[in-house]
């Protein structure tokens, strides 16, 4: 992959080299939720859930999919890598971070720039994704080995495999750049509790009287 080297490993170079999430699986077509958004560490691969069942044992991560780019809960990826100083935004009460880098649609500039490829960064930031991270740090040499974590136990569960991997809007008030990029948004599932799919009034019978004496 254009921009690493051997001194990353597999399973990161795939996983950020991947541009086949959220397509459908040839091995499932028929099959409903058959959307690759989970990633075999072990196999570095993407695969849907109904694929999980072939890869027991192994440890996974669930891709997630915020204004049409791929992302991951922050909370899952520090696990594997040192996710510190790249810009994270907070959706359905969770930090996810960008894996690659977003085109730039728009000349709004600040002073605070991605280290790797000039984005407008809130001050906190450094870098605007993961990949940029990786990047600059392999260009300065210092490497990525201080950044990678063990971790030899990743399941998921079933119960994650929600339409939450299609995130909802953004939390403006989360750290993002404020670059005033256009933002095209999915939109979230609303889910109604069964027995509340119709309205609960009812109709009104017509009023009876009384009896005359």
């Amino acid at each position: 992959m254009v921009g690493f080297s051997s001194y990353v490993p597999n399973w990161l170079e795939a996983i950020l080299g991947e541009k086949d999430f959220f397509s459908p699986c040839t091995v499932h077509e028929s099959n409903k939720r058959n959307e690759k958004n989970i990633f075999c560490l072990d196999c570095c691969l993407g695969i849907c859930p109904q694929c999980t069942y072939h890869h027991r044992r192994h440890r996974f991560l669930q891709i997630r999919r915020y204004m049409y780019h791929d992302v991951v809960r922050v909370e899952e990826f520090e696990k594997l890598i040192n996710c510190s100083a790249v810009q994270s935004y907070t959706t359905n009460s969770h930090k996810v971070v960008f894996l690659n880098e977003r085109p730039q649609t728009s000349n709004y500039r600040t002073p605070n720039l991605c280290r790797y490829c000039d984005r407008s960064l809130p001050e906190q930031y450094i870098y605007c994704c993961i990949s940029c991270k990786v990047k600059e740090l392999l260009r300065r040499g210092v490497g990525i080995a201080r950044e990678l974590r063990e971790c030899d136990i990743m399941p998921i569960d079933e119960g994650q495999f929600t339409s939450d991997s299609i995130l909802e809007s953004p939390d403006l008030s989360s750290g993002s750049s404020g670059g005033g990029n256009a933002v095209n948004l999915h939109d979230k599932a609303v889910l109604v509790p069964v027995g509340m799919e119709v309205s609960s009034r009812r109709k009104k019978g017509v009023p009876v009287r009384a009896p005359l004496f």
